[in-house]
């Protein structure tokens, strides 16, 4: 069968059986091409495309960076925290991939249903905790004995971290995070039935000496309302942000009264230092422009028409005869 792992026997005879002529490599090669029978694993049902694996990966690189910075400011020591990878598994799969006792922070994140949870290595809380309460950052990890204060200090460590997941968010949909639930055994746990499919944020996170995980399980059924929203096509195209009544009018009115600089170009020529050096009163500079040629009306610094010299009402003047194009911050 396909997926079989054959004997150093049967290859042996596979092998002679081709170079005897008892077999024809073309016609199983042809053969397997007919059947192109793909297994599919159903408890591991893919729900989510690469491109929304690619969305919430950037989702949490973001919310990363954020931790990053906020773990820096209140623990004052160094901290690096950094995506490692983003799956999507079965909610029973991921649970068995975590300590027996861990960490764990279930979050209600309003309007969306359900629940998301954040697990942390006890290596990495206690680290935080000894820096809190004055230590140098040192880690032990006795989860199961946690004392009340200890409970208390995690849960308020974590509710202020997750505090920066609504901002991380914000480009797609806007959620209220709220920490639901502080667990230390996983399977006192259950969020969803074992089969869910749940995406896993993986993120390598450093804290002084000490390293280890932080994972975010986001379960299908949470993400289901807004998964149009993790396509390239929503995050390239321009939002178009609501505007109250009458905003843009009054933009618009603002705009025609702005004052911009008008600057009719006579010519231009250039000399070298030497000759800039010798100028003196009376000395003539040709310039490179023609009598006979139009001007360059400049708006700001950047050329937008051509015009002809002229008076008007006994002051000097231009009158515009075209408009130039590809000029610098040209939008026509």
């Amino acid at each position: 069968m396909a997926g079989d792992v054959l004997s150093q026997n049967e290859i042996d005879a596979l092998l002679s059986a081709l170079s005897t002529g008892e077999m024809d490599a073309d016609e199983l090669k042809k053969e397997e091409e007919e059947r192109k029978v793909r297994v599919y694993d159903f408890k591991r049902a893919l729900r989510f495309s690469k491109d929304q694996i690619r969305s919430l990966t950037r989702i949490h690189e973001n919310f990363a960076r954020l931790l990053t910075t906020m773990f820096s400011a209140q623990l004052r020591n160094f901290v690096q925290i950094t995506v490692a990878s983003t799956d999507q598994i079965p909610y029973e799969e991921f649970i068995r991939s975590i300590p027996k006792m861990t960490i764990l922070n279930v979050f209600d994140v309003p309007p969306l249903d359900g629940h998301i949870l954040m697990e942390v290595n006890p290596n990495i809380a206690y680290a935080m905790i000894d820096r809190v309460m004055g230590g140098a950052g040192g880690s032990v990890n006795k989860v199961e004995n946690l004392t009340e204060i200890e409970t208390k200090i995690m849960t308020n460590l974590f509710e202020k971290a997750f505090e920066n997941y609504q901002e991380a968010w914000g480009n797609v949909t806007q959620i209220d995070p709220i920490l639901s639930e502080f667990e230390v055994n996983p399977q006192f746990l259950q969020m969803v039935s074992p089969n869910e499919t749940v995406v896993v944020i993986s993120m390598n996170t450093t804290i002084g000496d000490t390293s280890g995980m932080i994972n975010i399980c986001i379960p299908h059924v949470v993400l289901e309302p807004i998964i149009p929203k993790l396509s390239v096509h929503y995050w390239m195209q321009n939002q178009k942000k609501e505007r109250k009544p009458g905003e843009v009018e009054r933009i618009e009115n603002r705009l025609k009264d702005a004052i911009v600089p008008v600057v009719a170009e006579l010519g231009d020529a250039g000399i070298t230092v030497e000759d800039f050096l010798m100028l003196g009163v009376g000395d003539i500079i040709e310039l490179q422009q023609k009598i006979d040629e139009p001007l360059t009306i400049k708006i700001g610094t950047s050329p937008k028409f051509t015009a002809q010299p002229g008076k008007m009402n006994k002051k000097l003047a231009v009158q515009i005869l075209d408009t130039l194009k590809g000029g610098e911050e040209d939008d026509e």
